[in-house]
């Protein structure tokens, strides 16, 4: 329907914002002057206790300075009443004292049916009221009783009884004038198929009254009070009024509660909603009967940003959680997220409210995990990542789950919470285990870096000399460390690159592991971010002392940040010196691990002592017997090595085309 010219502005004319905005805030009268029109209080839209919701009122306008909500007049009562533009004109335009204009006949004709079905509904929700006191009702009384539900509660919440009868509320709405039709229309009955009278929907059940935002009655759920009833509980069928997944059960007095501080709470039936408002926890809603549609996804935002879901602990309860999770995922916003307060085992929040009280669901409700938990439990509960192939399974699900996010900042920051799960995750699987013998690698051993030596009493001397040379080798596997790491933290863009080679490399420095643990858990940010987390989970300390190091500070990719492609050389080029050392070095363990007894020594200590020619030979440049290439960075590289180099260089190239 089109409006005439000048009706909005009228309607804005006539209308005080600050009345308007008045029925739903509690202003802050040290910051507002009501002679000036300027107005204050906390924002009806987010919860918050500081008047940071600000009303113009000579302008017309409102402004969040927490959410950033704003608007007029029409567009607060759309948000808060959660309809639509020309409803919300309505609902102005009768306040103000203005007649809508002539709408389009059918139109007219539409709203006009739902108002009158909206007042059959009515009817039929003051009969079951009046049938739940009743004898016929005793029954449905002493249930409720058992449940502990008051009559204050009762009175509450409209809940009814409809007794067993075939054509008990059709034949007191027949007697009240409503037409046939009307009550068909309603989905208070249905027709009979062997062509006899109307029956009604409704038979030896509690009634529970669903009510649309402006608390008008749009349809019924109704308990069977018959065990044997194939349907515990029974909505309406779908009407002009109703739709079952575009309304939530509880949803205007939900909102009024929120708009106050209260938690939104989004439980799973009638009973647990009317135990949760019972008990205090008034902005609580429920879905009708469906699983959880993205309408009413919307429809939890609009009265909360972060909606707590609190749902059964049992095996369905879990599952209709996760289904949540991937109808949730396209839509999450910055600031529009859920949580999720799992019950504990066999029991929903009616059952702890009746067990432990307030206080018991309260300690469930703070311990309500975000959904990116959730997620990962899901992806990784009762499963063992032991090999390769099921940590790239685990990735590529973790990818497509994390891809299906549209927002590129909520995306972004979900990326990084997996990669730290993940990280702690494959962190304990990879550490190794003790092994038996002469010797045992300590937990920096690994691939990369030099192995940690732990010495059996008794080993021998030549063992001791074997130490000293690994003592050597320790210190330059330090180095080659130091340049690995200082490049990433001068140029943050190649973390991700050389993000396996990182995992791998168990540092022969403990401070070294832990600059590398940084690096990992925050890769994607610029340099300027990463320092700053550095400076804040470890101190200015470690980084000084590692950027300051004599051997680091002459790199030249260091000594020119910002030089992309020659930071990713050097790092591949000591990455491939590190895994050259790591693989003479597992030679030398594994030989000396087979030796077993004095007889043995003198193998020991040849083996020592062509590990030492090999280092010397290794630093000398008149050493013809050793071929050297030289690196981009000026670094001499023996051929061995150059073919760790070259390997590592191909795979990053080729991971570059592919991307």
């Amino acid at each position: 329907m089109s409006l005439p010219p000048n009706f909005l502005d009228e309607l804005r004319t006539r209308l005080s914002l600050s009345q308007v905005v008045g029925r739903k805030v509690m202003w802050d009268q040290r910051k507002s002057n009501q002679g000036k029109g300027d107005m204050w209080a906390p924002c009806p839209f987010h919860q918050e206790k500081s008047a940071s919701f600000h009303v113009d009122d000579r302008k017309g306008f409102y402004y969040c300075f927490g959410c950033h909500a704003k608007g007029d007049a029409i567009s607060f009562v759309r948000e808060t009443e959660n309809v639509g533009f020309m409803e919300a004109v309505e609902i102005l335009a009768g306040e103000a004292g203005m007649p809508m204009p002539a709408r389009d006949p059918k139109a007219q004709e539409k709203a006009d049916l739902r108002t009158e079905l909206t007042q059959v509904m009515e009817q039929a929700a003051q009969f079951f009221i009046m049938q739940l006191k009743t004898g016929a009702g005793a029954a449905a009384r002493d249930y409720l009783d058992r449940r502990r539900m008051t009559d204050a509660t009762r009175d509450t919440f409209g809940i009814g009884f409809a007794p067993d009868g075939w054509q008990g509320l059709w034949d007191h709405l027949r007697g009240k004038g409503v037409s046939e039709q009307m009550i068909l229309d309603c989905g208070l009955a249905k027709a009979s198929s062997k062509g006899g009278k109307p029956y009604d929907t409704f038979r030896n059940r509690i009634m529970f009254p669903i009510r649309d935002a402006r608390g008008r009655c749009i349809a019924f759920g109704g308990r069977a009070m018959d065990p044997n009833d194939n349907a515990k509980y029974l909505n309406s069928p779908e009407t002009l009024l109703f739709d079952k997944g575009r309304n939530l059960y509880n949803m205007g007095p939900a909102r009024a509660a929120s708009g106050k501080g209260a938690p939104l709470i989004v439980a799973e039936g009638y009973m647990d909603v009317i135990a949760l408002s019972a008990a205090g926890f008034g902005a609580s809603v429920a879905p009708l009967g469906t699983a959880v549609t993205e309408d009413q996804l919307h429809l939890m935002w609009r009265i909360s940003d972060e909606p707590l879901i609190a749902l059964d602990g049992d095996t369905a309860g879990m599952r209709a959680a996760y289904r949540v999770i991937d109808l949730a995922l396209p839509l999450l916003e910055a600031g529009k997220s859920l949580r999720f307060a799992v019950m504990p085992p066999g029991k929903d929040p009616d059952d702890l409210i009746r067990v432990d009280g307030a206080a018991g669901l309260q300690k469930v409700l703070d311990a309500a995990l975000p959904m990116v938990s959730l997620l990962w439990q899901r992806e990784t509960e009762g499963q063992v990542f032991d090999s390769p192939e099921r940590r790239a399974a685990l990735d590529k699900v973790l990818r497509e789950k994390i891809m299906l996010i549209r927002d590129p900042s909520v995306r972004g920051h979900y990326g990084e919470a997996i990669k730290e799960l993940r990280w702690e995750l494959f962190r304990t699987a990879r550490r190794p285990q003790k092994r038996q013998g002469a010797f045992r690698p300590g937990k920096s051993g690994g691939k990369f870096g030099a192995p940690s030596w732990q010495v059996e009493k008794g080993a021998g001397d030549s063992v001791r000399n074997s130490m000293l040379v690994a003592a050597g080798e320790s210190a330059e596997t330090r180095q080659h460390e130091a340049v690995v790491l200082a490049a990433l933290v001068t140029c943050p863009d190649l973390i991700e690159e050389f993000e396996p080679e990182l995992e791998q490399m168990h540092c022969a420095d403990p401070t070294h592991a832990i600059l590398r643990d940084q690096l990992l858990r925050h890769a994607g940010m610029d340099a300027k971010a990463l320092r700053a987390e550095i400076l804040h989970h470890l101190g200015p300390e470690p980084l000084e002392t590692l950027l300051s190091a004599r051997h680091v500070a002459v790199t030249p990719c260091i000594r020119r940040p910002g030089n992309t492609d020659l930071a990713r050389m050097t790092v591949a080029e000591q990455l491939a010196k590190l895994s050259a050392r790591a693989g003479h070095q597992a030679e030398l363990a594994e030989a000396e691990e087979d030796l077993e007894g004095p007889s043995d020594e003198a193998v020991t200590w040849r083996l020592g002592q062509a590990a030492n020619a090999r280092h010397q030979a290794e630093r000398s440049q008149q050493n013809d017997r050793v071929e050297y290439d030289v690196g981009p960075n000026g670094a001499r590289i023996d051929r061995d090595e150059r073919s760790a180099l070259d390997a590592l260089l191909e795979r990053i190239e080729y991971a570059k085309r592919g991307s």
